[in-house]
């Protein structure tokens, strides 16, 4: 049995990061009514808003959903708090240690999830308590460990030293990053950027567009001797900052005009590596469709393999 489904509750293993503002309903629920798992983010500070739309999903959707938790962008505890009365059975937390948020969240029968970048803070995690993790690695768009690690990499590391349930996260929009990341020990997949780009999400049509016209090298590690580091797409102003080397402190004050204005010079445009393999806008029903009989059909020509004890 897949231990992330038996966690979710969901029909596929595929989850939906959860981006700051753009992670709401509107999108969550095309994931999760397309077999997915739609998440519902917190990161944007719009504490309210936010508790709407974990509100509204329980209308708009009857299959499962679940919410971020970032833990250094909370101000206070009012969005845990709600989280626990609300009724959501999962939750995936990010940004910093879950020790804390750990013992409240499973009192209140939630699954927890934290996102690490480094085997060291999966086995922190584990002792901690979570009940999986989200393996990031730096192909990943948004906030980035600045010592670059790949999922390739990180998910063999992670799985070796624990046994909890693992999510592989950057560097995957298709069935064919699902198949590989299953290889090497993943029971599921989180997609950002495949999802930024699809019919449902919220963003201008300005950044799906560049996202499906930027090739693999079409992102910036940006800020790497600071705090965040980030990737984003390339841009006027990015090739500026990655020269420099540092990037302001008001970087993010333009973000909604980025999302929703379609001015891609306003602020970094959060992207991954898969930018390079994204050609066309989709809806989510067709992305998760579409992996889905791409990995089986991967796996089964691998199974093929392994039956015959041949390599092709």
């Amino acid at each position: 049995m897949n231990r992330v489904l038996a966690h979710t509750g969901a029909q596929y293993p595929i989850i939906q990061a959860p981006m700051g503002w753009i992670a709401r309903s509107q999108l969550a629920s095309a994931v999760s009514n397309a077999g997915g798992i739609g998440i519902i983010e917190t990161s944007s500070g719009e504490t309210e808003v936010c508790k709407a739309e974990i509100l509204k999903m329980k209308e708009i959707t009857d299959k499962p959903f679940g919410v971020n938790l970032p833990i250094m962008f909370l101000r206070d505890d009012a969005m845990l708090k709600f989280v626990c009365e609300s009724g959501v059975k999962f939750v995936t937390t990010s940004a910093g240690s879950p020790a804390k948020f750990v013992g409240p969240l499973k009192a209140a029968g939630i699954v927890v999830y934290h996102a690490v970048p480094t085997v060291d803070a999966a086995v922190k995690c584990v002792a901690a308590g979570v009940d999986g993790l989200v393996v990031e690695g730096a192909e990943g768009g948004g906030f980035k460990n600045p010592e670059e690690v790949s999922t390739l990499v990180l998910l063999q590391a992670i799985r070796a030293k624990v046994d909890v349930p693992l999510v592989a996260a950057g560097g995957i929009c298709d069935g064919r990053g699902m198949a590989a990341a299953f290889a090497l020990g993943a029971e599921a997949v989180q997609m950002g950027t495949r999802f930024v780009s699809s019919a449902e999400s919220p963003v201008h049509e300005n950044y799906k567009n560049k996202i499906v016209a930027s090739k693999e090298t079409g992102t910036y590690v940006l800020n790497k001797k600071a705090t965040p580091c980030i990737r984003a797409l390339k841009s006027g102003r990015m090739d500026e900052i990655y020269a420099e080397g540092r990037m302001p402190a008001d970087i993010f004050s333009g973000i909604r005009d980025v999302y929703f204005g379609g001015n891609m010079e306003a602020a970094p445009a959060l992207a991954g590596e898969t930018v390079g393999l994204i050609d066309s806008i989709k809806t989510a029903k067709e992305i998760i469709d579409e992996t889905v009989a791409e990995f089986f059909a991967i796996a089964g020509r691998m199974g093929g393999l392994a039956n015959g004890h041949t390599f092709g």
